[in-house]
């Protein structure tokens, strides 16, 4: 693999000299008690806890515990005068969003933090349950946001206990998206474990009414506009093209084989599917519209939408035509790599993701409302419609959903008697709609970053990142380290 030239930052200036490298991480794990972790670059453990963390942390009754894995960097470490980073995980895989989110080699080079990266939130890899997790709703009730931080809040309790010179030193939450909520939420709820927070791309005001429903596709519309002329229209004027086509079998056999379904279309809900897949499609391009190749959710090229929209700038085609050119788009996000035979509508990103339970929080306490119209935006109108969606849950889940849950719970915006937390957002990123976006405080503070989709700034280091998020990143390390000198201060007025 080429490894490009890193930075590392003093400041607010950019040093070039700092051993930092991107490597897409190899793993060997063993299955034994406690196991271990190599990390290619990285001195990293699978330690079994001695005590297990509860399965559920706020009853009395249930007395299950699970083994949680946590990984460790500490090659850069100071047991003297050091601090600790503690990514605050996601939905998916925990290696595979560690390869996806190494921002933190950035961060380890120029603090001299240890990194932390605990698996609670990680239900694709430890299931507590084992093959069950996901088929009893009974298992399914302990995957919530307050169990995570609750698991995080017991791992930094145990880590201050077994590792030498861990006990005295701050720890900084680190997360992006779902993790960036969690790690905002960690520092709201459990103040005394971390000394602040990142919250990167972590939307945590897309929930009731606190921001307009359609703001999330309205930024993607606005990516795709701004990537090539008639992109945007032409995706608009597609939704009518299929549901022309697709009025009789000859139309449903013609649309099969021009997008090379791996499965032909059959009937109308067949068409809804595909009208779904295709849309989640454009949302994922502009959550990973980044400025070089990238393999998060798919392999894909740089600025992978200004390829997309290259194939949709010819106006005034046929609706066939049209539909041929949404296949040759369609096919930069899903073979780029040019090995796929056909386009399976019942995937749109890597397994590894962890959208499964995901999901399930969807239908829980992460209901997160979102509409289109058709006008503001490039899609087909479809109203916010609480009932219908409950009503999904409940036949795939069994489970209501509680909309209200999440503002009663960290606070909506009221926010402002909390301290100490840094909220990033990209302006390519929809999630950004749905984040804090101005300070709300001065120790509450917002970092825009402009041509930055989701979590930029926690991607690792690359020569073709734009001077914003080489910005954004220095702001975020000169903020950490004022919170590490405010830790030391007080603790040397204590003794």
């Amino acid at each position: 693999m080429q490894i490009s030239r890193h930075l590392c930052f003093d400041n607010l200036h950019i040093r070039p000299d700092c051993p930092v490298k991107h490597a897409n991480f190899s793993f060997s794990l063993k299955r034994v008690s406690p196991a271990r972790l190599t990390i290619v670059k990285h001195k990293s453990k699978h330690i079994s806890m001695e005590k297990y963390p509860w399965i559920d942390h706020f009853g009395f009754k249930n007395e299950k515990t699970f083994k949680q894995r946590y990984l460790i960097a500490d090659q850069h470490w100071r047991k003297e005068g050091g601090s600790i980073l503690f990514y605050t995980g996601n939905e998916g895989d925990i290696i595979w969003f560690c390869n996806n989110t190494v921002c933190a080699d950035l961060l380890l080079c120029k603090l001299m933090l240890c990194l932390v990266l605990p698996n609670r939130v990680l239900w694709t890899v430890e299931l507590p349950f084992g093959a069950d997790s996901f088929q009893d709703s009974r298992h399914l009730n302990f995957l919530t946001s307050e169990q995570a931080l609750a698991d995080f809040a017991e791992l930094i309790k145990h880590l201050k206990r077994t590792i030498p010179g861990a006990e005295n030193q701050p720890f900084i939450a680190l997360g992006g998206s779902y993790g960036g909520m969690l790690a905002a939420w960690f520092r709201m709820k459990y103040p005394h474990m971390v000394v602040g927070a990142l919250a990167a791309s972590a939307p945590i005001w897309q929930f009731e009414d606190i921001v307009p429903c359609g703001v999330f596709m309205k930024i993607v519309t606005t990516d795709f506009k701004r990537s090539g002329p008639n992109c945007s229209e032409n995706i608009r004027s597609s939704w009518d093209a299929i549901n022309r086509l697709t009025r009789n079998g000859t139309g449903l056999d013609w649309l099969s084989e021009a997008l090379h379904l791996c499965t032909p279309l059959k009937n109308a809900q067949d068409v809804q599917h595909l009208k779904d897949w295709i849309s989640e499609t454009w949302v994922n391009l502009a959550m990973v519209d980044y400025p070089y190749e990238s393999n998060f959710l798919q392999p894909l090229p740089a600025w992978p939408i200004k390829v997309v929209c290259q194939y949709l700038k010819n106006s005034n085609l046929s609706d066939r035509e049209l539909l041929q050119n949404i296949f040759q788009a369609l096919n930069v996000y899903y073979n780029y790599s040019g090995q796929a035979r056909c386009l399976n509508i019942s995937e749109t990103s890597t397994s590894s993701l962890g959208s499964l339970g995901w999901s399930y929080q969807a239908c829980t306490e992460m209901v997160m409302p979102f509409c289109t119209n058709g006008i503001d935006d490039m899609f087909e109108p479809h109203l916010w419609d609480l009932k219908a969606f409950s009503d999904d849950c409940f036949k795939q889940w069994g489970v209501k959903p509680r909309p209200s849950w999440i503002t009663s719970m960290y606070g909506g915006k009221n926010i402002s008697s909390h301290t100490n937390i840094i909220f990033s957002n990209g302006d390519l990123d929809p999630w950004s709609g749905g984040g804090v976006t101005k300070n709300i405080t001065n120790t509450l503070v917002a970092i825009i970053i402009p041509e930055g989709a989701h979590h930029l700034d926690l991607r690792a280091n690359n020569a073709f990142d734009p001077m914003t998020v080489l910005l954004a990143r220095s702001l975020e390390v000169k903020y950490m380290k004022q919170w590490i000198r405010d830790f030391y201060g007080h603790l040397r007025k204590k003794h």
